[in-house]
């Protein structure tokens, strides 16, 4: 239909023609009704479609070109797919948040706290102060209660547990740790709010927490509930002061020296200070001032109270011992304790940490006795001992008015034997000296400068020594100088050097033949005659002064003209014969020191040898025995003894009755 609200019909010529609308709804009203009518609906008939006419394109076939082939993939398509994938992440994520949403709420109404007529989720407490305090001194803090439940909160208690080191302002003598203040019934809506104040003390920069709790009841329980929130304060300076003089350099095994100093910034007495230090690996304390707490885990030293702006020092001395460029952290603590039963800080007010390093020896000592360096020398008795003393500057700085003192200690030695060329020795300490006066070159040492000094004694006797044990000497050199001052570095420097020289026992082997005087008896002709035997009787003797001998063996041997009679006394003795090469071997064992010495007894044993000289010997002193060795370990010096005795021959000078003239081989 058009808007004028007329129909139009085509005619046959193909011509349209206007239809009116009142007939135009009458034959549609006629149609509709021959539709819905049983009777006449099946008189209704198809019309036959007349065939559409063909229509000529109005534009030519040359206009017709060939399009390209467009790709396989479009830029539509997956836009639409990249907004599939992002509805269904989002639809996704709402499905989790309405899950997660509705458990929340599920258990906050059913079993949380929205399921009890009063939570502490809704109870505030409300604290007010300042973030930064003065240790020591009074701190208000503003506490507010609000019950937003709708419930009342019957016998309620606030609770406010302080950090350790707070005090009561009214007595800061009395440690203050928690405090407890009835609020009573506090109404649905209620508040309730008040003002506390403490005297809290903590290291400067350091945080101190104050815990507050609201403690309740609701009504027909016997249950207690607790609401619990927290303030946090920074303290802005510390009540006590600590200082540390010393040096932050030193050398292993030299003494070490600190002054601990804790001083008072309160405006009040500080109560019953204590001093505690944490002393590092290597540190031996040697004295203190004052001295420590007794029965104090560590070093606690107690200084008592201290007024405002008051000072006291502790005095600390010890040795450091460890190996070039370690560092060592010495930690001092000073606080105090809750009561004086306490041997231990409860309330650190101060801290510091002094650090100091080990640093070679400014002046490097090395120590030679008759040119070996390192260890125990040993030397023996009436020996000279050359003592070579090397230096060096370790420093990057000179060394001025250096002095190098070696000590000599032990056993007494002739000061008329001690010699030095460059040196000064003072009988009345047994020192040798050396200084700018005696070496100029110790009186400015340039940076890496090396240079020697020596000196040489006499060790004493062995009958000067026979009643003395383990004999020693000593040698301690100390060296001390100055440098141009640097921080933290002392001016006065100084380092040493240990040697000791051990004295070896002296172990003699004496070798005796008897013909005359033999305790065991001899045959033979004297003088020796040719083919024919004589026996002889051996004596070895062994004397020891000083240190103890261990595993002392003597060993020697028979000539091929000599027969090993078998006969030795004592016969306890431990005595072996080897005929393969014609030895004897005397197991002596363990030598004591004083054996044979001032009238003692010296270890012996006697022996028979028989020697049957050949013509081709007459007119002369064949041997009996030769090679004679005597072997040990010297316990004190650890060092191996060796003893030679001469071949013994027929010419036995000693013997009783026996004559030089008898000592040839006759035919």
């Amino acid at each position: 239909m058009e808007a004028n609200g007329e129909a139009h019909k085509r005619s046959f010529d193909g011509v349209e023609s206007p239809v009116p609308a009142d007939h135009e709804n009458e034959r549609i009203e006629r149609l509709r009704r021959t539709m819905y009518s049983r009777s006449l609906s099946g008189q209704i008939k198809d019309k036959p479609r007349r065939p559409l006419e063909p229509i000529e394109p109005a534009v030519g076939e040359e206009w017709i070109r060939e399009e390209p082939t467009l790709p396989t993939q479009m830029i539509a398509p997956r836009g639409i797919s990249a907004m599939r994938h992002a509805m269904h992440w989002t639809m996704g994520a709402a499905f989790m948040f309405f899950l997660g949403a509705a458990g929340f709420f599920g258990y906050f109404f059913f079993f949380g706290a929205g399921s009890t007529p009063a939570s502490p989720g809704n109870i505030d407490i409300l604290i007010s102060g300042p973030l930064q305090i003065q240790s020591g001194e009074v701190t208000e803090l503003q506490i507010a209660v609000v019950n937003k439940n709708r419930a009342a909160l019957e016998l309620a208690d606030l609770v406010i547990k302080y950090p350790d080191g707070t005090r009561s302002p009214t007595d800061l003598a009395t440690n203050l740790k928690d405090q407890r203040t009835p609020l009573g019934t506090i109404e649905p809506g209620g508040r309730r709010q008040g003002t506390v104040m403490a005297v809290f003390s903590g290291i400067e920069g350091n945080r101190a927490t104050i815990n507050v709790e609201l403690e309740y009841r609701l009504q027909n329980s016997s249950a207690i509930f607790v609401s619990k929130t927290e303030y946090h304060v920074t303290f802005a300076s510390s009540p006590l002061t600590l200082a540390v003089e010393g040096n932050n350099e030193t050398i292993s095994g030299q003494p070490v020296e600190f002054i601990v100093t804790v001083a008072s910034n309160a405006d009040a007495p500080v109560k019953d200070v204590l001093l505690t230090g944490s002393l590092p690996f290597g540190f031996i304390l040697q004295s203190s001032d004052p001295t420590p707490v007794e029965g104090a885990k560590g070093t606690l030293f107690a200084l008592g109270d201290l007024n405002p702006g008051q000072k006291k020092t502790v005095l600390i001395r010890g040795t450091l011992s460890g190996e070039s460029g370690d560092e060592r952290v010495f930690r001092f603590t000073a606080g105090t304790r809750k009561d004086a039963a306490t041997k231990e800080i409860t309330a650190s007010l101060a801290e510091y940490a002094h650090h100091l390093t080990v640093s070679r020896p400014f002046l490097g000592l090395d120590i030679a006795v008759n040119r070996d360096e390192g260890g125990q020398a040993s030397v023996a008795p009436d020996d000279i001992v050359n003592v070579t003393l090397s230096w060096q500057n370790n420093l990057t700085t000179m060394i001025r008015d250096a002095v190098v003192v070696a000590r000599l200690s032990g056993i007494e030695i002739d000061g008329a034997t001690v010699r030095s060329t460059d040196g000064f020795y003072r009988s009345s300490d047994r020192v040798v000296l050396w200084d700018k006066t005696t070496n100029p070159v110790l009186g400015s040492i340039a940076s890496g400068a090396r240079g020697v000094v020596a000196f040489s004694f006499k060790m004493p006797s062995s009958e000067e020594l026979k009643d003395v044990r383990d004999p020693r000497v000593t040698i301690s050199v100390n060296a001390a100088g100055r440098r141009i001052s640097e921080t933290g570095v002392p001016e006065s420097l100084q380092t040493s050097a240990v040697e000791t020289v051990r004295l070896a026992s002296d172990l003699q082997l004496i070798a005796q033949g008897l013909y005359y005087g033999n305790p065991l008896g001899s045959s033979g002709p004297m003088p020796p005659k040719a083919g024919t035997e004589t026996t002889y009787g051996i004596v070895l003797s062994i004397t020891n002064t000083t240190n103890e001998v261990r595993d002392a063996k003597v060993r020697a041997l028979l000539p091929p003209y000599a027969r090993w009679i078998g006969v030795f006394a004592p016969s306890s003795a431990k005595l072996t014969f080897n005929q393969q090469d014609s030895s004897f071997t005397w197991d002596v064992g363990t030598v004591a020191p004083g054996v044979g010495v001032n009238g003692s007894a010296p270890k012996q044993v006697a022996i028979v040898v028989g020697i049957t000289p050949s013509t081709s010997q007459i007119g002369q002193q064949p041997a009996l025995i030769r090679n004679i060795q005597l072997t040990g370990t010297d316990v004190s010096t650890g060092a191996g003894v060796q003893r030679a005795a001469k071949d013994v021959n027929t010419n036995i000078t000693g013997d009783p009755g026996f004559s030089p003239a008898n000592a040839s081989v006759v035919r």
